[in-house]
């Protein structure tokens, strides 16, 4: 295949999700889950199936370890039909959360495992990175590795901020080399102040999430808002991912920012009615436990 203009880096993960009516108070107690699913997962593994979902070519570049579920993740990733998966295995586990979510979108991830440090970045991945024209680094260690070569490729650099606070030391790379940068409002009181001092040092657009109540951008030319696209909420894992992909897509068209974010608006729905990443990993790359 030719390779794609676009390339992701970041993780792919195994993931336990489980239901909650609220997220546990920190004392000692049992609860008891509404049900739960053994499912993909992973920021740059969401954006993948999403874009691949909207006919958008893309490499995910990854890290996965050499025990079992590192099989179970490849065989999820090959329902994103098109996209190229460049995983390179790392000797230990691969990356593994524990999700505890609810339905209000609450989520307290707990990292069981992740893949032993790599001493380099992958050649072929730096290959791919050089002749791109966009490139998303994703918080990750494989994220940081292709800084370098993403930032001499001459390529449109994108970044998702997730929770930044604004004084991370390990977000602020990926701010600064960043043009194009996405984050929600989970670490910030003020996420206009934040969206503007990230614009001041440097970005082009900046695009915060803000959950039901929609989106916002912010630009030279302005600040945009759009609202949350009405839906049936199954569950709100990877609406952030499939939200991206859809102002990605929309951007690569020509479309204006406010078209953009109303595209993302749009695919976030598409995430929000599964208990997957995607709606393409609904016939089978997961494993259900029943509700109790």
């Amino acid at each position: 295949m030719n390779s794609p203009r676009t390339v992701v880096a970041g993780p792919a993960t195994w993931n336990t999700m489980v239901r909650l009516d609220r997220l546990p108070d920190p004392r000692p107690h049992t609860v008891f889950a509404r049900g739960s699913v053994r499912t993909l997962g992973g920021t740059s593994a969401g954006k993948t199936l999403h874009l691949a979902d909207l006919g958008v070519p893309v490499s995910l570049v990854t890290d996965v370890g050499t025990d079992p579920e590192a099989d179970l993740v490849l065989e999820a990733l090959e329902h994103a039909p098109g996209a190229e998966v460049l995983a390179r295995r790392v000797d230990g586990p691969s990356e593994q959360h524990l999700n505890l979510m609810t339905d209000a979108g609450e989520r307290l991830s707990i990292y069981l495992a992740v893949p032993g440090a790599s001493p380099a970045p992958d050649p072929v991945a730096v290959e791919r990175v050089a002749g791109a024209e966009h490139v998303v680094l994703d918080l990750s260690a494989v994220g940081q590795s292709l800084l370098p070569a993403a930032a001499a490729s001459g390529a449109t650099l994108w970044t998702d901020l997730h929770d930044y606070d604004g004084t991370s030391a390990f977000h602020r790379p990926f701010a600064d080399a960043c043009a194009q940068i996405f984050l929600n409002d989970d670490g910030t009181d003020d996420h206009r102040a934040l969206m503007t001092s990230l614009l001041d040092r440097g970005a082009r657009t900046v695009v915060c999430t803000l959950g039901a109540r929609g989106a916002v951008a912010l630009t030279a030319e302005g600040w945009f808002e759009c609202a949350a696209e009405p839906t049936e909420v199954v569950d709100t894992n990877g609406a952030g991912d499939a939200f991206f992909a859809g102002f990605f897509a929309a951007h690569l068209t020509g479309a204006g920012t406010a078209e953009c974010l109303r595209a993302g608006a749009h695919q976030a729905t598409r995430a929000l009615a599964t208990p997957h990443l995607s709606p393409l990993l609904q016939d089978g790359a997961a494993h259900r436990a029943p509700a109790e």
